[in-house]
């Protein structure tokens, strides 16, 4: 019997019939879609291993997908490709609507994915690509006599303000007692206070109520090297009487702590590796650095250059006589295989082999953190390796700013003690002769150059100034223009020769330090060359001959899935990879066949390990996609870039082998842990409280694109996908999912107190993925 209907007494109401489709289908459930990790299963079943579910409830849930499937007429790769498949219940806006990336705009709407901003007409894309090479965008400067132009574009002036106080204190009183400080050697003419109180009453900032107003450093080393300049500093002083009645201000020490802080790695004393003195980056500057191979080598490379170079006019006549070849086909008298013979005659033998290197170790327990320009700094790699990141490389760093002393160039070399530890190592997985992992480090130095003389120099000087390298890397695969023009970067996958020496003559002056490479695909889209490239590195070039044969020596290569040109517009390319994987293997599995026999090569010209080892690059997001990349490309590890910054517990997912369900409470306390590290590393001074908070905000902009495992549809989540407008489970998780970069800044105000009145923070927008310039 029909029922009434309160809206429209007139029409009664009546049951579907089988025929009739439902307006608002429920959508299709899959069996792969299960959020479930395997520690609920363990939980809930009680099995720890191999658990399955009965084949009655399997079929039954099968059938039910099916049907589902079939009334709605979706498959799993029918949906909507390029969103983040959030649970209904969390979304906020209608689906498929996108927020406007531009913070300048008003905040609109975009109406489908892919199509632009209708008032800014920006498009929803992410600055991907800034997390390699943001770093040196801006570091171009106008030829001399010109009036410098405006940048064009956006990002191209980022100001972050200022974080100095009004009139600071003097050095000479900083971690001094108020009575007893040193002597200033500027006198009364010294622009900074010397009045101890004065300073603290009138031009100190308020100390810092967060961590319970207790400062870090002096709370985890037992003393705070800024002194009276600590944002913390009355958690650290005391006013004594003195003898003679007066009161003194003193700073103490944290006795405890002291007496239980030890390291056996010999570091600076507030945890750091590869300082290198004041005195060497003056002999730098001065350019009274010594570098005797690396000079003695560029020299062999110069007169070799040189005898394979015809006079000018010898090379017209020789240009002219080969066209009369072509023209009327006689050869004029000329013996060109007599010129080719007279070419090898030239033949100079290099001064000194490369020293036999320390043996590398690359597998499937060592995930690899790439190397990350700006978000790649001191603190957040120590954040992954606490996470389970193996191994580590330093920020990028240009050749000729190290050569010259550059204090800020030399920074980015600094490592923390904790990645001088060894790296994972399962000696099941691989016999690896001569490895020995308690030698072994996490840490690697990554440098760009652009012509021979300057990698072999740096190559050189690293060496000797920092004793913490596993490897020092050549990068071939940074995109942004400053970079590429220069002929660094990128640029070098065009000049293949070039590249081959590069490699060559840094191996020969790195000492026991390996030499690797990180390539991309290439620069051109449908135009790759890596496959070329990894070939010429591992077996030589045609002019191999000169430079004594064989291969480069490299000892590892990575390989970035992407050209230059293609940026994050597209997926990596991983079947490509898994080409370069093959190649590698093969020249792997011929080198083990020789080992041990009389056609053994000299060990000096073979690359660390006896066999060159592969990194793949690209959209790794979750341990899922870490083991299939292992299995199908068969690389030796993975590097994770983006996805590090998004969720730096990826390494933690990786070693466990299951997703991990932050709570927005667990992600909170790796910004806490985060900041512990910065202010550690960079002081906690107003200057060190504000560069803390600047790489906070850095690092904040890739990790509010994280999307809870537990509000997902289906899993794996996919790095390209991105998400519709979403609130999380509580109002910490929607905070730290928001996009506003303000929601940022109060973020870091809950551990770092509110800014510095002239502090600034301009997000990285970006209209167009081909206009980005970093490298990622």
């Amino acid at each position: 019997m029909d029922g009434a209907n309160p809206l429209e007494p007139s029409e009664a109401l009546r049951p579907l019939s089988d025929k009739e489709s439902v307006a608002h289908p429920q959508d299709v459930v899959l069996p792969e879609d299960s959020t479930v990790t395997k520690a609920e299963k363990v939980e809930r079943h009680g099995a720890e291993d191999g658990f399955e579910e009965s084949a009655a409830k399997r079929i039954k849930f099968e059938a039910t997908a099916v049907r589902a499937a079939e009334s709605t007429g979706l498959t799993k790769s029918e949906r909507r490709k390029g969103v983040a498949p959030i649970k209904p219940e969390f979304l906020i806006s209608p689906s498929g609507v996108l927020q406007c990336p531009n913070f300048a705009c008003c905040g609109g709407y975009v109406r489908r994915v892919g199509e632009d901003c209708a008032r800014c007409r920006a498009a929803v894309t992410h600055d991907d690509d800034a997390a390699e090479g943001a770093a040196h965008r801006d570091q171009g400067s106008a030829a001399r006599g010109k009036r410098k132009e405006k940048s064009k574009g956006q990002n191209t002036s980022r100001s972050f303000g200022s974080s100095r106080e009004e009139v600071g204190l003097c050095s000479s009183r900083t971690t001094k007692p108020e009575f007893s400080p040193a002597e200033c050697q500027y006198g009364d003419k010294c622009r900074f206070e010397h009045d101890l109180r004065k300073y603290l009453r009138e031009w100190k900032r308020a100390d810092l109520t967060t961590f319970g107003g207790i400062c870090p450093i002096w709370q985890a080393k037992g003393k705070c090297n800024a002194g009276w300049k600590c944002r913390f500093v009355g958690s650290h002083m005391k006013e004594r009487e003195n003898e003679d009645g007066s009161k003194e201000l003193i700073l103490t020490e944290n006795s405890i702590v002291d007496a239980l802080v030890g390291s056996t790695v010999d570091t600076t004393g507030n945890g750091t590796l590869n300082e290198i003195s004041t005195q060497a980056k003056s002999d730098l500057m001065k350019r009274k650095f010594e570098t005797p191979r690396a000079d003695e080598f560029n020299r062999w490379l110069n007169t070799l250059a040189q005898g394979f170079e015809e006079p000018q006019g010898q090379q017209s006549n020789r240009n002219d006589a080969e066209r009369l070849d072509t023209e009327d086909g006689s050869t004029n008298g000329h013996d060109h295989k007599q010129d080719i013979l007279d070419e090898r005659a030239h033949y100079v033998s290099p001064p000194f082999l490369p020293s036999e290197k320390r043996k590398l170790y690359f597998g499937p327990e060592t995930p690899v953190l790439a190397p990350l320009t700006t978000q790649g700094n001191l603190p957040f790699r120590r954040l992954c390796v606490s996470l389970g990141a193996q191994l580590t490389y330093s920020e990028m760093a240009m050749s000729l700013p190290l050569i010259q002393g550059q204090k800020s160039e030399w920074a980015l070399l600094r490592a923390h003690e904790s990645e001088a530890s060894p790296p994972a190592f399962q000696s099941r997985n691989e016999i690896v002769r001569g490895y020995d992992n308690s030698r072994d480090l996490k840490f690697g130095a990554q440098i760009a150059a652009n012509k021979p003389w300057q990698a072999l120099k740096v190559a050189e000087i690293l060496t000797r100034l920092c004793p913490h390298l596993r490897l020092i890397d050549l990068n071939c695969g940074c995109p942004i223009d400053l970079v590429y023009r220069t002929g660094a970067g990128s640029a070098l996958l065009d000049s293949q020769a070039k590249l081959d020496k590069i490699v060559r003559g840094m191996n020969a002056v790195s000492g026991d330090v390996p030499i690797t490479v990180k390539i991309r695909m290439g620069t051109k889209d449908n135009r790759p060359n890596a496959l070329k490239l990894v070939d010429r590195l591992i077996y030589g070039g045609y002019d191999a001959a000169n430079y004594g044969g064989g291969g480069s020596g490299v000892a590892a290569i990575t390989l970035h899935g992407r050209s230059r040109q293609q940026r994050y517009t597209k997926s990596a390319d991983w079947e490509y990879i898994a080409d370069c994987a093959a190649l590698i293997k093969r020249f792997n599995d011929k080198g083990d066949r020789l080992a041990d026999t009389v056609a053994e090569p000299d060990p000096r010209t073979q690359p660390a390990g006896d066999k060159v080892y592969f990194i793949g690059n690209g959209d790794c997001y979750s341990h899922v996609d870490y083991q299939q990349h292992l299995e199908e490309a068969k690389v030796d590890s993975v590097m994770v870039a983006r996805g590090a910054l998004i969720k730096p517990w990826i390494f933690e997912e990786i070693e466990k082998g299951q997703y991990l369900d932050k709570s927005a409470t667990e992600r909170l306390a790796l910004v806490e842990q985060f900041v512990r590290y910065g202010l550690e590393t960079w002081g906690s001074d107003e200057m060190g409280v504000g560069t803390t908070r600047r790489f906070l905000l850095e690092w904040l902009s890739f990790a509010y694109r994280y999307v809870p495992v537990g509000i997902l549809e289906h899993l794996p989540p996919s790095l390209q996908d991105r998400p519709p407008a979403w609130r999380g489970r509580n109002d910490l998780e929607t905070l730290l999912g928001s996009d506003n970069y303000k929601d940022w800044i109060k973020i870091s105000e809950m551990f770092l107190g509110p800014a510095h009145k002239d502090f600034r923070f301009e997000p990285k927008h970006k209209s167009n993925s081909y206009e980005i310039e970093a490298e990622g």
